[in-house]
């Protein structure tokens, strides 16, 4: 039976009821483009993690999940008590159609808890084969107005995840003349499209891939000059500085410093799910400890709004929150300055752990470790063990396993990163 059956917003209830993470204030839900990612997500403190299957959503170029993989990676969230929502938001074509009903039945099979939709059509077919999973509205769809969410929930819809171009007065408003049944979501932190609630044409005409189907070239981001008709291969800048022009380049946003203002709200989504482990796993914490802080009336510790500079971003703006963000001209480089050189796999009580490597580092070098659950704090790299129980100071073979002693035990996941410059120059 379709939830177009069932009042709006309450899909029946699965034969085995799941027990989630229980939590005070919006939930936290946090990007995951592969396993790896996933697993970052769960045991940095996220209540849910959004996905893909490997069609139909709009990141064609993450990891994205095989049905064997979501299965797993359903099985992994719901055993650490968290939610799963996968997206289905592109907007697909008539020869695409006949696809989607099997997409939705392996979606039901992997016991997703809710699907992310953008096409009407998908939406209601969602309803038909998949009845177990809430439907999501995508911020594709651009809900701006309480009229619009009314009429998403009016068919079925449990949740909207609203337009980025909206400001908190705004969103205030639609809480207010919305149903509390009818959950609203939005976006606090990551790349924002220069374009309305990322609906454009620029990489379809420029590039032919389609932004609308998760292929976009962010043509947004080029560097632009002017050409003289008359005057074919000659490029003249559009500054003085003859620097270039990033005349669509945005910001990033980040609010991670005004999450007491966003308590009203049901879900607080972190975007990157083609983005790597480490931003996963280093954003979704500190903003895990910022919304624990703001729902005990709390000041954000200050090591945790440090940990947003941590990994690669742009120039970070509040969005549309409190006004215009305004454009960022000078250029669309990331801002990256840590890299992550190795992950621990396991550690006694006396600190004694095992790594694997991901990026070379050497005895003697001034590093950090974060990790699930625990402050990060710096260390001066020791001799090292290599898996023989020879003596090595300095690792180098990528996924290679080895021995250090730490000062104090960590759980398994935490992260060794270093001061790197990988900022494009």
């Amino acid at each position: 039976m379709g939830t177009d059956k069932l009042p709006a917003g309450h899909p029946p209830e699965r034969a085995n009821a799941r027990t989630f993470r229980e939590r005070k204030g919006p939930e936290l839900l946090a990007p995951a483009g592969d396993l790896e990612r996933l697993r970052m997500a769960v045991l940095y403190g996220a209540d849910a993690v959004y996905l893909a299957g490997t069609d139909f959503g709009m990141r064609a170029f993450a990891g994205n999940f095989s049905p064997e993989g979501l299965a797993e990676a359903v099985d992994f969230a719901h055993a650490h008590g968290v939610r799963v929502h996968c997206t289905v938001n592109t907007m697909p074509r008539n020869d695409e159609m006949d696809r989607l009903p099997a997409h939705l039945e392996r979606l039901e099979e992997a016991g997703v808890d809710a699907i992310i939709l953008a096409d009407l059509g998908a939406f209601q077919l969602a309803g038909r084969y998949a009845p177990h999973a809430a439907r999501h509205v995508s911020t594709q769809a651009g809900v701006t107005n309480y009229e619009a969410a009314r009429a998403w929930h009016d068919l079925g819809a449990s949740r909207v995840i609203l337009a980025r171009e909206l400001s908190l007065e705004e969103i205030q408003t639609i809480r207010d003349k919305t149903p509390r049944s009818l959950e609203l979501e939005a976006f606090v932190h990551g790349a924002m499209c220069v374009s309305y609630s990322g609906r454009c044409l620029l990489s379809n005409y420029m590039t032919g891939r389609d932004s609308s189907r998760g292929a976009c070239a962010q043509p947004c981001r080029y560097k632009y000059a002017l050409v003289e008709e008359k005057r074919p291969g000659e490029f003249f800048p559009i500054e003085e500085d003859g620097g270039g022009a990033y005349i669509l380049n945005s910001r990033d946003m980040c609010m991670i410093d005004h999450l007491e203002d966003l308590q009203f709200l049901d879900s607080l989504k972190i975007e990157g799910r083609a983005k790597s482990a480490y931003y996963a796993a280093v954003v979704t914490a500190a903003y895990r400890h910022g919304l624990d802080a703001a729902a005990a009336g709390e000041a954000l510790d200050p090591v945790w709004r440090d940990e947003v500079e941590h990994v690669s971003h742009r120039p970070y703006s509040t969005g549309f929150f409190y006004g215009q963000p305004g454009q960022y001209y000078e250029d669309a480089r990331y801002i990256r300055e840590w890299q992550i050189a190795a992950v621990v796999t396991c550690c006694d009580g006396e600190g004694n752990a095992t790594l694997s490597l991901r990026n070379k580092f050497r005895m003697g070098d001034e590093v950090e470790l974060v990790g699930p659950g625990i402050r990060p704090f710096a260390l001066t790299v020791p001799e090292m063990e290599a898996e023989d129980g020879l003596p090595l100071f300095e690792p180098r073979t990528p996924q290679s396993i080895f021995r250090m002693k730490l000062p104090r035990p960590v759980p398994p996941w935490t992260m060794v990163r270093r001061v790197k410059s990988l900022s494009a120059k």
